[in-house]
């Protein structure tokens, strides 16, 4: 896993972002040439069952690399679902051995529903993307 920015990525040219939730995983995919993502729909599962349905999607999309949204509070502060997401992106690292990148995806939800979107976590997965290409060279 890794928060650095722009060497590590270097060489990677499609992302699968995946907004983690305890009931629902949104998904995006996009690439770095584009800068943009676009969104792929929410799976609601737990446990192994959303391990298998992530598969799918990584077979499907064959992703150069990972990117997980991480929450905090507004101060910064990490509160009990930072350290879940933060455990999710070891899992999809040692299951898929992809590199994971980790994104702040503080307000995305939140920004995602202003935007009027009918698949929130969809949208937020989106938006973390987006924030993570415009992060890299």
């Amino acid at each position: 896993m890794s928060n650095l920015p722009v060497p590590v990525a270097a060489g990677l040219l499609t992302f699968l972002a995946l907004d983690f939730g305890l009931k629902r995983t949104g998904f995006a995919v996009g690439n770095r040439l584009l800068r943009t993502a676009q969104p792929q729909g929410t799976i609601a599962a737990e446990g192994d069952a959303r391990f298998v349905k992530i598969a799918q999607r990584i077979a499907e999309w064959q992703p150069d690399a990972l990117v997980v949204g991480v929450p905090f509070h507004p101060d910064g502060a990490e509160h009990e679902n930072t350290v879940r997401a933060r455990r999710f992106s070891r899992q999809l690292q040692g299951r898929f051995k992809l590199p994971v990148f980790e994104v702040d995806e503080r307000y995305s939800t939140t920004e995602a529903l202003q935007m009027g979107a009918k698949d929130a976590d969809a949208a937020a997965a989106c938006i973390i993307l987006e924030q993570f290409l415009r992060s890299i060279e």
